[in-house]
């Protein structure tokens, strides 16, 4: 009779293990579900910093002419006046591809108006954004999510 409980306890641990492996793998999915988003909001942030970073550049400009920056590493070291100024502390890393490289949104008249991530991944965020953000809805993957500077018009 003993030997017949051995094969019950032997299949209940099996189940058991069975159970918690799929709870893991749901965990793991939730998870790195959680990880994207936070990532979308890094990204957001950041390219937040960028635009900001090469609005100051180009209002700041010595001058008449406006210009935009011809590198990301002029928003980092401005060398166009006696003391160096910083538009942005330093490069950022894209958090979606842990790279400092970005795709770069050229200015037809020359220099950068604006970056990108080079993500072709699918965003989960979608819809919803504020304000300042709101030409990125409906974007299908993050190298669509520009952060542009674009001055405003005269007389507006």
């Amino acid at each position: 009779m003993r030997r017949q409980h051995r094969g019950f306890t032997y299949l209940g641990l099996l189940f058991a293990i069975a159970l918690v492996g799929v709870v893991l793998a749901s965990v793991g999915v939730v998870w790195s579900a959680e990880r994207q988003r936070e990532r979308e909001v890094e990204l957001l942030f950041i390219g937040t910093q960028f635009r900001n970073a090469i609005a100051s550049y180009y209002e700041r400009s010595p001058g008449r002419v406006k210009r935009y920056p011809s590198t990301l590493d002029d928003l980092v070291k401005d060398n166009r006046f006696l003391t160096i100024r910083r538009h942005v502390r330093r490069i950022y890393v894209d958090p979606m591809t842990n790279a400092a490289e970005w795709g770069l949104v050229r200015a037809p008249e020359g220099g950068i108006m604006g970056v990108y991530s080079t993500s072709e991944a699918v965003p989960i965020k979608q819809a919803g954004f504020v304000l300042q953000h709101a030409d990125l809805n409906g974007k299908q993957k993050y190298a669509d999510w520009q952060f542009v500077y674009r001055p405003p018009k005269a007389g507006s």
